[in-house]
């Protein structure tokens, strides 16, 4: 058998497998951006992050113990 008798297998699988991962990395990144710009309007509405609530309490609580 010759090395090359399947090489249209090896270079087919090979390909495919660069356009499903280069189709993945692209969807990662296009959802990234529109997750982005979805926090940016809800922000731009008020709506604020539950993780960012302790701080804001916590810098809330300061304050009225300094006044």
């Amino acid at each position: 058998m010759e090395p090359a008798t399947h090489m249209d297998f090896i270079v087919a699988a090979y390909a495919a497998t660069v356009i499903v991962i280069a189709g993945l990395c692209a969807w990662v990144v296009l959802d990234y951006r529109a997750q982005r710009r979805m926090l940016a309007e809800l922000e731009r509405r008020g709506v604020t992050r539950r993780s960012s609530a302790p701080r804001a309490e916590a810098a809330q609580h300061k304050a009225k113990e300094e006044a």
